[in-house]
């Protein structure tokens, strides 16, 4: 295969004519090519997106040489090409743009010539052979980018899911309501457009949090089973040309098995095919994640803020200086960085919903976009919450005394009083405890309004920050 006389490089032909190959590369000619095409972003496929597509070919493989449709031999080298980059072999060699062909055909034929290449080499023969094992006739046999990189995008998000998202999540949430029941009996005063409110618990807000990414976990679960049917099967245009009648379903079989998920085929391939529906729920579910993600880490910061001059209801633990110039200066940086990233997501989520409505007949083209921008929000939004729950939620500390200085002195406390001595009264009270700094207490027990006795009992502020029970 090597041009006479020099052994750096060997020759590869495709239909539009023949190009010179690093002798030592498992991608070939269609890959080199797409390389000088699209040198735009020098972001590379996700790790995670090249385990869905090598998948994929391990089940198709299997498949198809169960079937007949490739012989036994080809079918367990691609198998074996296929399980030893999954351990993590050769992935330098998956080398195309996030931003390529339409489609993601350039990505897809990167996939089928290393595979083929290796292949090759475990059959004894040298790389770019191709009549021995090719990456269209063989690796490829049945299959087409319009129906391998939408079942990619499906398995790539389930797995960043059940790997990275899901386990953070569930960490947050647990350390959250460790800090819920470590803050229970702190009251602090409550806030409403940034002004006082009625005290409430300072255990309540961190289980408040708690049950909100609760149920964002539950919520993507959901968005998740509209993964499960898969389009793989449909070949080109969803009608399953060159494909075995027994292909669909046993490819959907081997690929629940690799993935451990009920994927199954889609009633209609045409229809898995073309929508990318199901990219859009589960992203939508992510940037709801990330809008509650944002609040909280704002939360944080409030709360934290100072020493001298804010909130400073508890104490982030400083994890690195904050200051280029102020000595002794931290700052709240992972709730900073969880902020940066959720707002990424929120982007991610517009480009996704943008190229979900730019597919024309018979398929999506702005597919790459999709596959890297879901499986990335998924990855970057597990990796941020684990790292927020690791540095920074698990070693929260609460300011006491400034809770509860806080909690006495608020205004907002006046509230309570309103089914006493009426609301308009207990405005005035507030007003001229504002104007004359005077004590709520001190106000009403002048002016005869209540005796001391009912006034310990309605301002209790135990009692007042106490949530109410629900079924």
């Amino acid at each position: 295969m090597n041009q006479a006389g020099n052994s750096n490089y060997r020759i590869e032909k495709d239909s539009m004519g023949e190009r010179q190959i690093p002798v030592d590369a498992y991608f070939g000619i269609q890959t080199l090519r797409a390389t000088e095409n699209f040198p735009i972003s020098g972001i590379k496929p996700l790790s995670t997106y090249v385990d869905a597509c090598l998948l994929i070919k391990k089940a198709t493989a299997i498949a198809n040489g169960e079937l007949g449709c490739i012989s036994t031999e080809i079918s367990q080298a691609i198998v074996q090409a296929a399980d030893e980059i999954l351990q993590g072999k050769l992935r330098e060699q998956f080398v195309v743009d996030i931003y390529q062909a339409g489609a993601g055909t350039s990505h897809h034929m990167n996939v089928n010539e290393v595979l083929a290449n290796r292949a090759l080499e475990i059959l004894g023969t040298e790389k770019g052979n191709y009549q021995k094992v090719n990456p269209n006739d063989h690796v490829n046999y049945g299959q087409s980018t319009n129906d391998v990189i939408p079942t990619a995008i499906r398995i790539g998000s389930l797995l960043a899911l059940e790997h990275s998202l899901y386990p953070a999540l569930t960490e947050a949430i647990a350390t959250l309501k460790q800090k819920a029941d470590q803050f229970q009996d702190i009251v602090k005063s409550g806030r409403t457009h940034l002004q006082d409110a009625v005290p409430v618990r300072l255990g309540e807000g961190f289980r408040a949090w708690a049950h909100i990414l609760s149920d964002h976990h539950k919520r993507i679960t959901t968005a998740e089973q509209d993964l499960y049917a898969l389009g793989l099967g449909g070949s080109a245009a969803g009608t399953g040309l060159n494909t075995h009648p027994q292909y669909c379903d046993r490819v959907a079989q081997l690929l629940s098995e690799l993935v451990g998920k009920p994927l199954r085929p889609s009633p209609h391939l045409m229809a898995a095919m073309q929508s990318m529906s199901p990219f859009v729920s589960v992203s939508g579910a992510l940037r709801n994640l990330a809008q509650d993600l944002v609040k909280i880490s704002h939360d944080l910061r409030l709360m934290d803020s100072g020493p001298k001059t804010g909130f400073k209801e508890i104490q982030l633990p400083p994890v690195q200086p904050g200051s280029s110039i102020m000595p002794g200066k931290y700052n709240p940086v992972m709730a900073e960085m969880t902020s940066m990233v959720c707002f990424q997501v929120m982007g991610y989520d517009s480009a996704i919903a943008l190229a979900a409505q730019a597919g024309q007949l018979e398929l999506n083209v702005m597919m790459p976009l999709i596959a890297y921008n879901l499986i990335h929000s998924i990855e970057i939004l597990g990796n941020t919450i684990a790292v927020l729950s690791k540095f920074c939620l698990a070693d929260i500390t609460a300011k006491r005394d400034r809770c509860l200085e806080y909690a006495e002195g608020s205004l907002a406390l006046v509230t309570a009083l309103n089914p006493h001595i009426g609301y308009l009264n207990a405005a005035a009270i507030a007003k001229e405890s504002l104007e004359t700094g005077k004590s709520l207490r001190e106000i009403v027990l002048a002016k005869g309004l209540m005796n001391e006795a009912e006034l310990a009992q309605v301002l209790d502020l135990e009692k007042m920050s106490q949530l109410p029970q629900t079924n």
